[in-house]
């Protein structure tokens, strides 16, 4: 740290609480970003295992232009069952890069490969533009809640991105 920036911290009470507390650590960001996505991976692989999500799956995964193909290859139960499996599985990947950077660099190539194929569903999903506001970009139906993926892609690349860095620097 700059010395502006220490005398700064040290005239502030708040920012020595901070400080002492670990939250301005250089990597604290980074943690938390990981430790989201972990916990979001976990908790959206859980679903997967239930009657109630396959249903609510259909129109992703059949407007979905890359990932289509997994109701003829395992049907609607096992489709959200290879789903939740590779969610899971990103989701451990990502856990274990908090010790090991290769195993958080496969977790993050699989978390932007599953926010890809989510992405592309948005312009693909029947009746997701309202047409009584004017159409794009008034979201309806489902893409609002696909929209979120969209900085889930952008946090899986810069856990990627932060992680390959870290890689080479060893």
């Amino acid at each position: 740290m700059t010395t502006l920036a220490n005398t700064k911290i040290a005239q502030s009470p708040l920012l020595r609480t901070l400080q002492g507390s670990g939250l301005l650590e250089v990597d604290i960001d980074y943690h938390i970003v990981r430790a989201s996505m972990v916990i979001m991976f976990f908790f959206f692989g859980y679903q997967k295992w239930f009657p109630y999500e396959f249903e609510r799956l259909v129109p992703f995964i059949s407007n979905g232009p890359l990932i289509w193909w997994l109701y003829p290859v395992f049907g609607h139960a096992g489709a959200s069952y290879f789903l939740g499996i590779s969610e899971w599985t990103f989701g451990s990947l990502l856990l274990a890069g908090f010790w090991n950077k290769r195993l958080g660099v496969l977790g993050a190539l699989g978390s932007t490969a599953t926010f890809v194929a989510t992405v592309t569903i948005i312009p693909f999903m029947p009746e997701g533009w309202d047409t009584a506001a004017g159409g794009f970009p008034a979201m309806t139906g489902n893409v609002p809640f696909l929209m979120k993926d969209v900085v889930l892609l952008a946090v899986s690349f810069y856990l990627l991105r932060q992680d390959l860095v870290r890689l080479a620097r060893r």
